[in-house]
């Protein structure tokens, strides 16, 4: 076996495979292709002004992933689209209700991200989706959806909010989702195939474990990933779940991550303990069917200087020797340990003291310590590029934000609307 494609195999990485399956034409060498330290979007389209505010079809980086077929392209995946935080709890302001969730193909052009693509996400009759909060037992929240006007929208069984990624080496989609949550399965031109959830509503009737729909309000699938043989999904949820309660689990620094095999719909779940409770999970990506890399991070701007941000890290994890806290009885609360659920132990010694065994992790970049200046709130998408490279993309929140009212999302360190940027971080150990 060439030495080029031995390496290839023994990166593990489902693009590295399509490539080499798709023939390494010369321009599409990674060999060729010069990363630099960031790449911006340009030119986004203005959707629309709301009091002068312009609200921007960006929205792009809640992931990100590499074009198996070209180094120089990448996808990228928008959210439910703009919205804002309204003044009642749970209640969110959609400055534009009928916004479709999209995946952007982006080409690398110097230090410049040109939209060569969109494609716009379709039920499986064909029609587009849209962002909005699920009815109850259809993947509901409890969210409450208004308008800039103050007119509540009626919940829709269609709704998605995106927010993890995978490219299946058919050239299809998988994409995880903060309501259901949501395992939606999209062909190449973004029509749906199959949408799996705790319910069993989706199209296909596949499920995942019901413990799942205790999610925390916008805080369901964070991030995805397909293991680099194609057979099994790799979800991580953003926080840990309001599992059995709220209060119950106030300070715990327990999320969960599920397996979900593709053939048999078998799936296996694992305990992933943040630093600390109130951090969250951004994203996952497979190194091999067993190691994986986690982006973890706060939600403050990095050069706040009234309230800096601290951990904008990624983490080498591996699940070999960790402890299946499954439930084969599929009950609401999963898997109880001395009467509680696994998601009020809260840390790493009641685990360990309930014989559960984490799994494994370790640094591999705090990206707040390296000398990219990095100005951005939200780290959220995260892709390997190669065994020393690896990429890192945020989510601009389509250039606003705000409290009841629509604010431009303005950079404190820059004081610049934020704007979809990658990331390129050299590692100084290789991956593999």
């Amino acid at each position: 076996m060439p030495a080029f494609t031995k390496k290839l195999t023994y990166y593990g990485s489902f693009f590295a495979i399509s490539l080499l399956l798709t023939g390494c034409k010369k321009n599409n060498d990674p060999a060729v292709v010069t990363y630099p330290d960031k790449a911006t979007a340009t030119a986004p389209v203005v959707l629309l002004e709301i009091n002068g505010v312009k609200v921007y079809n960006g929205g792009f980086g809640s992931a990100i992933v590499k074009d198996p077929q070209s180094a120089d392209h990448f996808y990228l995946l928008t959210d439910r689209g703009p919205n804002i935080d309204g003044m009642i709890s749970d209640s969110k302001i959609f400055a534009k209700p009928d916004f479709c969730p999209q995946i952007g193909k982006f080409k690398l052009e110097g230090t410049t991200l040109t939209l060569v693509q969109t494609i716009e996400m379709k039920n499986a009759a064909g029609v587009k989706i849209n962002g909005l909060p699920n009815p109850d037992g259809q993947g509901g929240t409890g969210e409450k959806a208004f308008d800039t006007n103050g007119n509540a929208i009626t919940p829709s069984a269609d709704g998605l909010d995106p927010e993890g990624m995978t490219i299946a080496p058919d050239g299809t989609f998988w994409l995880a989702d903060e309501y259901g949550p949501h395992l939606l399965h999209l062909d190449a031109n973004g029509k749906t195939i199959e949408r799996i959830n705790p319910f069993g509503n989706g199209t296909g009737g596949r499920k995942i474990p019901l413990v799942f729909a205790k999610r925390r309000a916008n805080r369901g699938m964070e991030g995805l990933t397909l293991t680099p043989d194609g057979k099994t999904l790799v979800g991580i949820m953003q926080s840990p779940m309001y599992n059995p309660s709220k209060s119950a689990v106030k300070d715990s620094k327990v999320t969960r991550i599920l397996t979900y095999d593709l053939t048999t719909g078998a799936s296996k779940q694992f305990v992933y303990v943040l630093e600390t409770s109130n951090l969250l999970n951004s994203e996952i990506v497979a190194v091999s069917n067993t190691v994986f890399l986690v982006l973890e991070r706060d939600g403050e701007y990095a050069g706040d200087p009234s309230k800096p941000a601290i951990y904008k890290r990624v983490y080498k994890i591996d699940i070999t020797n960790a402890t299946d806290i499954s439930d084969a009885a599929n009950g609401e609360k999963g898997k109880l340990y001395g009467g509680k659920t696994v998601d009020e132990l809260l840390d790493t010694p009641a685990l360990q003291a309930a014989g559960i065994t984490p799994v494994s992790k370790s640094l591999l970049v705090d990206i707040l310590k390296l000398s990219l200046s990095y100005p951005h709130d939200k780290a959220e998408g995260l892709a390997i590029i190669n065994s020393t490279t690896i990429a890192i993309s945020n989510d601009d929140d389509f250039g606003v934000v705000g409290l009841g009212t629509v604010t431009a999302k303005i950079l404190p360190s820059t004081n610049t609307v934020d704007q979809n940027t990658i990331f390129f971080i050299k590692l100084s150990t290789p991956l593999y």
